[in-house]
């Protein structure tokens, strides 16, 4: 962007892009969406600073005097000072310059209206703002004082702990119901809809913004994406949500100081946070449930949260998601949501038919059930055999002290850090254009390290190439970071041509070194169970690997038994035509082709 024309003098050199200062004319009566990119920008030179940013108010963008009257640079100021407390910041030093010369007059004011300035006199003001890292404050643990090296990125990467959130949107569906209401001598009859809603959301929103739920949804509301979710309170996009909390287990909750109806933003809990817990709000209902098997697939989760309404009986989405879980290699923890008011012969029963669900051969958990702190810390290091059970409620606070509690200590299960030496790969779970920055995909940072400015392959395209690309800036949990590790969720603008933006698609990674790129893979199956599944040759399925969501073809069969590779003439049932053929209980080596593009090649990886 070129240089504003100066209105006045000039006074400073001409501001640039990049750094920690910024000029600005005043900042009087911000709409509230320009309050929020005007924060936003702040943000971004702390991030620049290192914690520090100066801003020059009265200046215009080309470094001329904007001969803005005093008043006008006090309620700028303010207004400053305002956006640096959501920000986490505090403002250290004011320095008042009054008159046309580059240094007439200057005054160190410590109040907003100094008597000493005078008014009617063009005034402008150099404000130095300064982050304040309240998690390096805590005292509560003694040596994590000296812990100074901790930052965002850390945080975000060894103490950050996935869960997945999963459960049925509806207790036993939509029920149609009918209200007879009686009018005079005349009885009419008024059928209604009435939707049992399990609560996924309004537990996250309730854990992340550490307030109670009013009953009617209000908890929810501050995580939804869209209109249509709010209304019919069914999720329906995977969406991740900070929990941060400090070294004493203390939650860090609130709501946005702007929006009130909004949780904080993800930069000040990161900030802040000592250990921080990402959830997944995946869908519920069985019309989502590819986006939900694609969430769990490609979300590296190192547990689950299975939530299960009391007061109706878990139905078959409840099993396919404990399935789900378990075929991933996933640790459920089971939550039952609505308790208070809840019968007491609903709640056994709901009970008693999870359990009977945890015990079965495929899942094979032994349920336990929570009821202090001390059945906390006997669960955490038994996860590979038990089941925890949670009785809680979002708008009485029942059991969400315990809740907090295990997610607060769970032990991180999935060693990123061990991925660090390996090649750089990201998976690109989403793609956007960003006007003024170009293409920006957001992913996940499966191995490796890279910084800001090195040069990247992203691919592959439909006919097996990549493109060569420069990653020009990063993003961590809204906040600017230098380099990206494994183990992080995080975004990279992409030097990328117009033409060549149009190239990207989901499923696509970005390497430092060039991979190769495949429509074949061999995989070993085991068919489960299902009515009327067979499954031959050129048997067509919806494969999800990772971030990779494609249907593909079966171009070869071999039968395994006992792990050894068994010829089909030997072992194995044929149809009329003399092809394998699969069913519940068979397991087989099974060779598929990609229906529509190449990937890129994920050796030893669930499908």
């Amino acid at each position: 962007m070129p240089p504003s024309k100066p209105h006045g003098p000039v006074v400073l050199p001409p501001e640039r892009e990049s750094g920690n200062v910024e000029y600005k004319r005043q900042i009087l009566s911000p709409s509230p969406e320009r309050l929020v990119k005007l924060t936003t920008q702040l943000s971004y030179r702390l991030d620049e600073g290192d914690g520090e940013a100066i801003y020059e108010m009265g200046v215009e963008d080309g470094g001329g005097h904007s001969l803005l009257s005093l008043e006008d640079v006090v309620a700028s100021v303010d207004r400053l000072e305002g956006m640096a407390r959501q920000l986490n910041a505090v403002v250290t030093a004011k320095r008042f310059t009054q008159g046309m010369g580059v240094e007439e007059e200057p005054t160190d004011a410590p109040t907003a209206t100094p008597g000493s300035l005078r008014g009617g006199v063009p005034t402008r003001c150099q404000v130095r703002i300064r982050r304040v890292e309240t998690h390096l404050l805590d005292t509560t643990k003694g040596d994590e004082v000296d812990r100074r090296t901790s930052d965002v990125s850390e945080t975000l990467s060894k103490r950050n702990v996935r869960v997945a959130v999963v459960g049925n949107v509806d207790a036993g569906k939509t029920c149609t119901c009918a209200r007879r209401i009686s009018l005079f001598e005349s009885t009419i009859t008024f059928p209604f809809v009435l939707i049992v809603v399990l609560g996924k959301s309004t537990l996250i929103g309730s854990m992340t913004t550490n307030t109670l739920d009013d009953g009617r949804g209000r908890c929810r509301t501050s995580i939804m994406r869209h209109r249509h979710e709010i209304e019919s309170g069914r999720t329906s996009t995977a969406t991740t949500h900070l929990l941060g909390f400090r070294s004493d287990g203390a939650v860090i909750g609130g709501r946005d100081r702007v929006r009130a109806h909004r949780r904080r933003p993800e930069d000040e809990v990161a900030r802040e946070a000592d250990r921080v817990v990402t959830f997944m709000d995946l869908a519920g209902h069985e019309r989502y449930l590819k986006t939900t098997i694609h969430g769990v697939s490609s979300g590296f989760a190192d547990y689950a949260l299975v939530l299960v309404n009391s007061r109706q009986p878990p139905t078959h989405m409840t099993q396919h998601h404990l399935n789900l879980c378990c075929s991933f290699g996933i640790p459920p923890i089971v939550v039952f949501t609505k308790a208070d008011g809840c019968p007491e012969h609903a709640f056994k029963n709901s009970r008693e038919e999870v359990c009977k669900m945890l015990r079965a051969p495929d899942v094979a958990r032994r349920p336990f059930k929570v009821r202090n702190k001390e059945d906390v810390d006997m669960c955490l290091t038994k996860m590979h055999q038990l089941a925890p059970m949670f009785e809680t409620s979002a708008v009485t606070g029942e059991g969400m002290d315990l809740l907090q509690r295990m997610l607060f200590h769970l032990p991180k299960r999935r060693k990123h850090e061990n991925k660090i030496d390996r090649p750089f790969e990201f998976l690109v779970e989403d793609i956007f254009n960003v006007p003024g920055v170009g293409a920006v995909v957001s992913g996940f940072v499966n191995a490796g390290t890279l910084n800001v400015g090195s040069h990247v392959h992203i691919g592959p395209l439909d006919d097996g190439t990549f493109l060569r690309a420069l990653a020009k800036s990063a993003h961590i949990a809204r906040t600017h970071a230098d380099t990206v590790v494994a183990g992080q969720s995080a975004c990279l603008a992409l030097n990328l041509k117009a033409e060549s933006r149009r190239r990207l698609r989901r499923g696509m990674v970005v390497a430092k070194v060039e991979p190769s790129a495949t429509r074949e893979f061999d995989a070993e199956i085991c068919v489960l169970k299902g009515e009327g599944t067979t499954i031959r040759r050129s048997y067509q399925a919806y494969v999800h690997i990772l971030n990779v969501r494609q249907s593909a073809f079966a171009k070869h069969i071999e039968m395994i038994k006992t792990g050894t590779v068994v010829p089909v003439g030997k072992e194995g049932k044929r149809d009329e035509e003399g092809c394998v053929v699969l069913r519940p209980g068979a397991r087989a080596k099974v060779r598929f082709e990609f229906a529509k593009r190449p990937v890129s090649e994920t050796p030893t990886e669930k499908l």
